[in-house]
């Protein structure tokens, strides 16, 4: 992270299946920000083509990153925090999400493609069909640094995780917790 400044907003990213709403959600309750699902600002159509199988393309996601871009502004402005479930697979799309800013930052959760075939073939109730795993690693460029991004591996515990998380941003919860 850029001297010691803090983002009013985290973007935990990855391919479907790789823990980015459970990650989000745990690093909320750490540093007590709010947590928004990605997934929540999805239009109906979107979800019901992801759920018959069919992959997103370009000009289904711009919509919904718009959204999810205009809640980031949002919150900056209003001088609050919020960390976002979102699978930011594209440099585009990341381009979207950040608008220019540099008050936000990426963490990619990274693994291999079995381990997160494996937990897709064991979740329950969720509408991304674990087909769809292949087009999400054909479609996944990986952040570079100037992307404002750290990386994790997620062969650990979510606590373990975020622990990293915490570690690399270079801030600790209580401190900012306050601040939120």
């Amino acid at each position: 992270m850029a001297g010691t400044e803090l983002p009013c907003a985290l973007i935990v990213m990855g391919v479907s299946g790789s823990g980015k709403s459970t990650v989000a959600e745990a690093l909320g309750k750490r540093l007590g920000w709010r947590f928004a699902d990605g997934d929540s600002f999805h239009p109906a159509s979107n979800v019901a083509k992801m759920a018959a199988g069919h992959p997103l393309t370009d000009e289904d996601r711009w919509p919904w990153l718009n959204a999810i871009a205009d809640e980031i502004e949002r919150t900056c402005k209003a001088d609050g925090h919020v960390i976002i479930a979102c699978s930011a697979l594209k440099h585009a799309y990341r381009d979207v999400l950040l608008r220019g800013r540099d008050d936000v930052r990426f963490v990619f959760l990274k693994g291999t493609q079995e381990l997160i075939a494996d937990r897709l073939a064991h979740r329950k109730g969720h509408f991304m069909p674990p087909e769809l795993l292949t087009s999400q690693f054909k479609t996944l460029e990986p952040p570079e640094a100037s992307e404002h991004v750290i990386t994790v591996s997620i062969d650990e515990t979510v606590e373990t995780i975020v622990d990293g998380v915490l570690r690399q941003l270079k801030f600790g919860s209580e401190k900012h917790k306050a601040m939120s």
